[in-house]
């Protein structure tokens, strides 16, 4: 009898540690981050950029040919409508920038169709902005802004993957404000589709990634020549590819989309390796969905650690690529410290699920401290109000 007794005591104190441990564990688990979805339009504009359009302190939605006034975005104002091609507007970004020293944020744009990247001057009246023609320079799959130099001011870098790289930087006046007018810098001959910027080898200055190879900074990048590492092929790679270190090595890494296939992954740098095609390994993120065209890397939960934010392209080649025609996803990853734990935003038909467009934006939009998404795209217009993990 005491035997017996013995044994089930022993078998409480087994199961209620274990049940303490799995308590424990689950407790450990991040909570997953609330959204509250809110949709500005139907437009299909494929870009999106958030900033203070009337300068009033308070952040604006800017999307293809209209702005949205903060903090609600109910009111909207027409910027002039990008040509239509099809189902496209030829205007695949959205990046702010006071072009001309007057205290007002415009915008730089460009288009595959045109070839033309452009700035957007900001009228500060009820108006249509005025384009002015940057450089003619082929077809602009979209453009990104990345300080090359570290002066705290951002340079224009068109991916046009027909066509050479170059590298675009807005001449300044004696007081420092902007003229209207840019310089460019030829990097590298035709590139193909992806791009992105950031530290590679760790020298301090910022690389950049194209799918075939990186190219290496020099000390003065508007002076000498980028060095060319053909070391990977990326294939039809997002923009941007984020160079981060992902597994905490020292060492950083890439994280690529598909822009028109199906995958998501991340390439984990290791330079000791001296056989070329082990030094950069490829791991799987999300092999299952395609058209993952446009990436974040962004705090979403306040816990000082980055998300992946990405989702699907909608309708990236109308319908016409691997997956095109699948459902539509917007998802943040978390890295646990092994691999990236994929969550769900949004997800489902045209009209339910929401992708990302070409070109969109994590800010702080309503100013409650949290990070929210803004979203364009063939799909329409969306903001996700970040509820925090409570």
């Amino acid at each position: 009898m005491k035997n017996a007794l013995l044994v089930l005591f022993i078998f409480f104190l087994a199961s209620h540690a274990t049940g303490q441990s799995k308590e424990n564990h689950d407790t450990d688990k991040p909570k997953p981050i609330q959204f509250d979805k809110k949709k500005i339009a139907s437009e299909s504009y494929e870009s999106v950029g958030v900033f203070d359009v009337n300068n009033d302190n308070v952040p604006d939605i800017v999307s293809g040919g209209f702005w949205y006034e903060g903090p609600e975005f109910w009111i909207r104002h027409a910027t002039g409508a990008a040509k239509r091609y099809g189902e496209y507007y030829d205007d695949f970004s959205t990046i702010p920038l006071d072009v001309n020293g007057d205290s007002r944020m415009d915008f730089i744009t460009g288009g595959w169709f045109g070839g033309r990247l452009v700035w957007k001057e900001n009228p500060g009246a009820e108006s249509e902005w005025k384009e002015h023609l940057i450089a003619e320079i082929g077809n602009i799959e979209t453009t990104r802004s990345w300080d090359i130099d570290g002066d705290g001011i951002a340079e224009i870098i068109p991916n046009t993957p027909n066509d050479s790289l170059r590298i675009f930087q807005l001449i300044l006046d004696e007081n420092g404000n902007g003229t209207g007018k840019f310089k460019r810098k030829g990097i590298y001959g035709k590139h193909g589709h992806g791009l992105g910027f950031g530290d590679i080898n760790g020298d301090g200055r910022g690389d950049l990634v194209i799918p075939t190879g990186w190219l290496e900074a020099p000390d003065k990048p508007f002076e000498k020549s980028w060095k060319f590492h053909p070391e990977f092929e990326l294939g039809t790679a997002s923009i941007p590819v984020l160079i981060v270190d992902v597994n905490k090595d020292g060492h950083n890494d890439l994280l690529v989309g598909q822009g028109h296939e199906y995958g998501l992954s991340w390439y984990e740098q290791r330079p000791e390796e001296e056989n070329m095609d082990n030094k950069w390994l490829k791991h799987a993120i999300d092999p299952s969905n395609s058209q993952y065209h446009s990436m974040e890397w962004a705090d979403l939960d306040a816990d000082g650690t980055n998300e992946l934010i990405t989702g699907k392209r909608y309708r990236a080649h109308n319908g016409k690529d691997p997956g095109g025609n699948d459902e539509i996803g917007l998802y943040y990853f978390r890295w646990t410290g092994e691999n990236f734990s994929k969550q769900v935003i949004d997800y489902g038909p045209y009209g339910e699920g929401k992708g990302t467009g070409v070109y969109f934006r994590v800010a702080d939009v309503n100013d409650d401290g949290n990070r929210d998404i803004v979203v364009a795209g063939k799909d329409g217009l969306t903001v996700y109000y970040n509820k925090g993990t409570n």
